[in-house]
């Protein structure tokens, strides 16, 4: 069978289902990822239930997200294993714009990214995700985790703070100030469902913890109701209710996803938001923060697919699924979507085979809604929120967070508790844009210390005894760019008066850039001003190139090129011949 051309467009949409499905499906691998896709759909629903509350929407768009983006991104994606829904990564991203422009802010933004996420897989940039430093995501995604779990503390608590401040500060302070209204009853079922996950997490059987455990928390919570009087803790019924086709109730409704034009869909005050160029160009830096955010959220989880499985993603074309997914969900009530590493593990340990069990996943999801709507409504709100709170400290890998900042380098821990910092006060974007430019300067000041010029002489190099002093050698060693290039341009300066010819070993030279070049051109020049000639050796073929351009030809006299240091030792001696 012919394997397609990497650069063609088939190779940028459902290359995880076409080389899977459509290459060597068996039987045994349907019924494989139908028992895989049952039992992560079903971990699913209450995790997509409570991510779309923490974002500030009704449970029931969480819900679709799971169905409609999981299902598109599993069929048009390139990662095999992968899992797409909504995720508590972007829960402090999506809570603002929620609510600032509404529901239908959140969805118009939702399609923007999108959009942008659809560019990056068709312009081929997927790699370029790899190049953010390790500290740069482990910061965020810590400071994301604190920020989530202090956000369940009000339903977890029962606590009646009302709506809670923009701001992370301001809304610490508004839970601490609304801790006397502690209510002992949400406290209880939610450390039920917060103990229940932290012992099964332990044990590690092979039935999903979060099932068990929020099953644990509703049945406290009914046998509570039943037993005690005056016991009554918030769920989704009494808190969320709905109105759908002039029906109304309270909960989510028992219907599958219906198509709706998001624009239409109503705003921080409850009017319909529109549509506009104004609109769009004020949601634009949201939208740029949750594609940037999906990007990696979802070829990180396709990495840890990998890892588990010893497969390969194409990362292109896993940014085109999850593009397209996010394009498409809105209109029918999704959410942000991206790769859930957690939910796709559990897929992985299932025994999943292709992206038909992520398929599954979606249809059990949908089937939840359509035929168990009014049982979730009975859900506790404080189980949700310790089950977010048990995502958010496995999210933080609290243990590898510290272990990092005891071994790490400085200059990497400096980068981890910035952009930890950064997220938790201020936002990701910020946390990201400084993270990544915190650790490109640290890493241009270490290549500008591994960058230095030698002078040689005949230990060096057995082509370099017995050469007289007007002829001086010098070897540059490592990229001369710019920071690097006038630190190692500046031995130069210093050339003893006597040297007529100066022989710069470029073999150690990986790479020259604009800067780089300048630097060299302006020591060459200088130094034919005082009459030294330059001689060259050991240039590639892309640097040399890269000279010739700039202007830097051979001059008889006054810059020459050789292949190495032998063929440039005999060059200097004649020219030095020649100038006595």
């Amino acid at each position: 069978m012919s394997v397609p051309d990497e650069k063609s467009t088939s190779r940028l949409w459902a290359t995880a289902l076409r080389e899977t499905l459509f290459v060597s499906y068996r039987f045994a691998d349907l019924r494989a990822d139908l028992l895989a896709g049952v039992t992560v759909g079903v971990v699913a629903v209450p995790l997509a239930m409570a991510l779309a509350i923490a974002s500030g929407v009704a449970p029931q768009y969480g819900l679709y997200t799971s169905i409609v983006a999981g299902i598109v991104i599993a069929l048009t994606g390139g990662a095999r294993y992968s899992i797409s829904g909504p995720t508590a990564a972007f829960v402090v991203i999506l809570l603002p714009i929620t609510h600032q422009y509404g529901l239908g802010g959140l969805l118009l933004t939702t399609i923007m990214s999108g959009l942008m996420l659809l560019a990056l897989g068709l312009g081929r940039l997927g790699r370029l995700i790899e190049y953010i430093p390790y500290p740069v995501t482990t910061g965020f995604t810590a400071g994301i985790a604190v920020v989530i779990a202090v956000l369940q503390l009000k339903d977890l608590l029962g606590l009646q703070a009302g709506v809670m401040p923009e701001h992370f500060t301001d809304k610490v302070l508004a839970i601490v100030a609304a801790l006397p209204t502690t209510r002992w009853q949400d406290v209880a079922v939610g450390g039920v469902t917060l103990a229940v996950l932290i012992l099964w997490q332990k044990l590690k059987p092979r039935i999903p913890g979060h099932l068990v455990a929020i099953l644990c928390g509703a049945l406290c919570a009914w046998l509570g109701t039943r037993w005690i009087p005056g016991f009554e803790v918030a769920t989704i019924a009494s808190r969320f209710s709905y109105s759908v086709g002039g029906v109304t109730g309270s909960g989510i409704p028992g219907i599958a996803p219906i198509w709706l034009w998001p624009w239409q869909m109503p705003d921080a005050t409850g009017a319909p938001i529109g549509l506009s160029y104004d609109l769009i160009r004020t949601l634009l830096p949201a939208a740029f923060t949750v594609a940037l955010l999906g990007a990696i959220e979802s070829l990180l989880c396709a990495v840890v697919a990998d890892g588990m499985t010893g497969g390969k993603h194409n990362p292109n074309a896993e940014l085109v699924g999850q593009g397209i997914g996010n394009i498409v969900a809105p209109f029918f009530g999704g959410i942000t979507a991206t790769g859930a590493i957690a939910r796709t593990a559990t897929n992985i340990r299932a025994g999943a085979v292709s992206p038909l069990a992520a398929v599954i996943h979606g249809v059990v999801v949908l089937l939840a809604v359509i035929s168990f709507a009014n049982v979730l409504g009975y859900l506790p709100m404080a189980s949700l929120a310790a089950l977010l709170i048990m995502v958010a400290w496995n999210m933080s890998e609290a243990r590898h967070f510290v272990n990092i900042v005891r071994v790490a380098p400085r200059s990497d821990v400096l980068v981890l508790l910035a952009c930890f910092g950064l997220t938790v006060m201020i936002d990701m974007v910020v946390a990201v844009a400084v993270g990544v430019g915190l650790a490109s300067l640290l890493f241009i000041r270490r290549m500008v210390e591994l960058t230095h010029t030698t002078l040689l002489n005949g230990e060096h190099h057995a082509h370099l005894q017995n050469l007289p002093e007007q002829i001086a050698v010098y070897d540059i060693n490592g990229p001369l760019f710019f920071g690097a290039a006038e630190k190692a341009m500046s031995v130069l300066q210093r050339v003893n008066t006597k040297v007529r010819v100066v022989i710069i070993d470029m073999t150690d030279v990986p790479v020259l850039d604009m800067t780089g070049i300048v630097a060299l051109d302006s020591s060459v020049k200088k130094l034919n001003k005082v009459h030294i000639a330059v001689i060259m050796a050991g240039l590639n073929a892309p640097i040399y190139r890269k000279l010739l351009r700039a202007g830097m030809r051979r001059e008889p006299g006054h810059l020459d090129f050789f292949a190495g240091i032998p063929e440039a030792r005999e060059a200097a001696l004649s020219l030095l011949n020649a100038q006595q």
